[in-house]
């Protein structure tokens, strides 16, 4: 089923991409020659803070999804670029690229009662660098509201996106040693869950770059024709639940020795079960993680654009200067 969404999603990018160069190749001469409807080429930077939604850390009480489990000390910081291209003022096709990194840990969990306990003594952590590229939408209602209209040209306009993206994810755990010194690493390679063993044919092992859904909402502000700021939230819903190496149920120790070397099998033991106290929940089928959720991450971005060539906003432009139409 997932083979077939990945499918089907990669089909829609290629789609979306052959959208995005037949529109520029359609206008491609209003670019050239100086037509008033001619395409417009924004480029710009992006940055801001980001935030992971994943299995481990969250707040006291059951663990829950989205904003209500947020960690605010595990904020991490995005940057990025993008290039947009508008054939007309109130519909855009986006092309960005971005870095962050994303961190999860039980360890600062607040324990308040019984119902965040397992999560607290599970003491799992991650931390993973996240690269991605996106093609993406853009429509402004407003804009479209008022496209009929020459003297319509405000300087703020509020956007909705959405597109299909690729990002790359690494995900790695550590140990500390007797010293206090921690050590990171790499965890797919480890099979924490059992991923690819044949006691378990429903867990495969998961790919480190994957298909994601960009989507979000935002609002420009024109300081000069040619020059806009924006404030925008970025969410990317994906199809894993392994960007943090959690989501199922503990697994048998021993299968590490059947099928991993003995250095490897070494560390997976140690690093699949990190529980600490008085805790017996980690025999093999007790659970790990919450398989019903994927993995998530969003972003609250500060964006700076630049408009390429021509006066950027045609119309106020003609305002100001003689009529050439009579």
């Amino acid at each position: 089923m997932k083979n077939r969404l990945h499918y089907f999603i990669c089909r829609g990018v290629l789609s979306l991409s052959l959208c995005i160069v037949l529109s520029s190749s359609s206008y491609a001469q209003h670019l050239m020659f100086g037509n008033d409807n001619k395409l417009k080429i924004e480029i710009g930077v992006n940055f801001g803070p980001t935030f992971f939604l994943g299995d481990l850390g969250g707040h006291a009480g059951y663990g829950t999804t989205f904003i209500k489990d947020l960690n605010v000390p595990l904020t991490k910081f995005m940057k990025g670029a993008f290039v947009s291209v508008y054939p007309n003022e109130w519909l855009g096709f986006r092309l960005a690229a971005q870095y962050t990194y994303i961190e999860g840990q039980d360890v600062i969990i607040s324990t308040n009662g019984p119902n965040e306990s397992y999560r607290k003594f599970r003491n799992l952590d991650v931390r993973s660098d996240v690269w991605e590229a996106y093609t993406a939408v853009e429509f402004f209602p407003l804009m479209y509201m008022h496209r009929d209209e020459e003297e319509y040209w405000p300087k703020v306009r509020p956007y909705v996106f959405s597109g299909v993206g690729v990002f790359h994810f690494n995900p790695q755990g550590s140990l500390t040693d007797a010293n206090g010194d921690k050590t990171w690493y790499d965890l797919q390679p480890l099979h924490t869950e059992g991923q690819g063993f044949a006691e378990y044919p429903d867990r495969k092992p998961y790919k480190l770059t994957q298909l994601n859904i960009p989507f979000g909402a935002g609002i420009k502000y024109f300081l000069y024709n040619n020059m806009n700021l924006g404030l925008e939230l970025l969410y990317r819903k994906t199809f894993t639940d392994y960007m943090d190496d959690v989501s199922t149920t503990y697994i048998d120790p021993n299968l590490f020795n059947k099928y991993l070397s003995p250095h490897d099998a070494n560390i997976a033991i140690q690093i699949y079960d990190k529980s600490i106290g008085v805790y017996t929940r980690t025999d093999p089928g007790f659970q790990r993680g919450n398989p019903k959720n994927f993995d998530a991450y969003f972003s609250f971005l500060f964006k700076i654009g630049i408009r390429l060539g021509g006066n950027g906003n045609d119309r106020t432009a003609q305002q100001r200067s003689c009529p050439h139409r009579f």
